[in-house]
């Protein structure tokens, strides 16, 4: 298999080099690029492109590990892996269909391949491919997807807003969506040893790191409590679960307890654990995911809720089932309710309501 250099930065690149800062609800403009690689990194420690990292330090004991591309390596770090191990390293350039293919054959024959492309790539412009060819022959290929949800600034064609949506109904697909650099780093390895296809959500450049605080330890299927409280329980997965874990700091200091259980698979979800927390009485349950409120999380709750006669008072944190504006992502992320300010003032309203 040939391997090329990845195209510049250009006319011909699917990467785009200018947007519009647009406007906070309060009237203040955000000159921040639309394309901010690192989310919730402000004042935390952070871990450089651990997925890279994680990935390299799996492939110093494994000749099995490959890395695949689709023109996007620096942009969802596997620029790290390409580095230290160039034989293993594949730029298949814009086509990911080919990239995915080609995935699937080397698991064939006998490789782990990890093959990173942008989420709504791998979900809108190469489902067919994942379906017949990795899925239903349950092939051990690992499509790690950067820019999930609303974590650019670039509008509808770079937000892959209904991903979780797109490959829930997918059989034999295990769905991971991380919250921070030890999620990542865990979850690397884990999903490397999981025998199926694997379809992960990725957060890229310099990462926040914060589970690290609070005993954590990624396991394929599990959910975790991070932290407990009497009246809201937050049912997150992704980078919401920073946010939540920041707004039940905030609303402790309003006299409001909230437990955190953090959902870093979404297939298979951890059902047994989310029964048992939502059953404790007394508690409002929120979902909070960086997703579509159709088709991902807080629908998969709610249908696992009441298939087990758990009924609760129930609401949903995400976003809208609409294309979104462009902008700078602190702007859009307040006006589509998933920054910490938003869910803190949501859930008041809720719980005064």
């Amino acid at each position: 298999m040939t391997q090329t250099p990845e195209a510049p930065v250009g006319a011909q690149s699917r990467r785009k080099s200018k947007f519009t800062p647009r406007a906070r609800p309060g009237g203040d403009r955000v000159a921040t690029s639309a394309m901010i690689a690192s989310l919730d990194a402000e004042g935390r420690a952070t871990v450089d492109a651990p997925f890279g990292h994680a990935l390299c330090d799996l492939a110093k004991n494994r000749e099995d590990i490959v890395g695949l591309t689709a023109d996007l390596s620096k942009y969802t770090d596997l620029h790290v892996f390409a580095k230290a191990y160039p034989d293993r390293f594949y730029q298949m350039g814009m086509a990911e269909q080919v990239m995915l293919s080609a995935a699937a054959g080397m698991a064939r024959e006998g490789f782990t391949p990890f093959a990173t492309t942008y989420a709504v790539f791998a979900s809108r412009r190469a489902y067919d491919f994942i379906c017949m060819a990795i899925a239903e022959e349950h092939l051990p290929v690992k499509i790690v997807c950067a820019l999930p949800g609303l974590t650019t600034g670039y509008g509808p064609s770079h937000q892959a807003t209904e991903d979780l949506a797109i490959f829930r109904g997918l059989p034999n697909l295990t769905i991971v969506d991380p919250c921070d650099a030890t999620d990542i780093t865990q979850a690397t390895a884990a999903i490397a040893d999981h025998p199926g296809p694997v379809y992960m959500r990725l957060l890229r450049g310099k990462v926040a790191n914060v589970l690290g605080e609070y005993d954590y330890r990624f396991e394929l299927g599990k959910a975790k409590l991070l932290h407990d409280g009497s009246d809201v329980l937050f049912i997150s997965t992704g980078l919401m679960t920073m946010r939540a874990l920041d707004a039940a700091k905030r609303l402790r200091a309003d006299g409001v307890e909230c437990a955190v259980l953090h959902c870093p698979t979404i297939k298979p979800l951890d059902l047994d654990t989310i029964r048992a927390e939502a059953a404790r009485k007394g508690r409002l349950v929120v979902t909070a995911e960086n997703h579509s409120v159709v088709g991902g999380l807080g629908e998969a709750v709610a249908a696992g809720l009441m298939r087990a006669g758990v009924h609760v008072p129930f609401r949903q944190i995400g976003l809208p089932d609409e294309f979104l504006d462009a902008g700078a992502l602190p702007t859009l992320h307040d006006q589509y309710g998933l920054s910490v300010d938003a869910v803190t003032a949501q859930v008041k309203t809720w719980l005064d309501g």
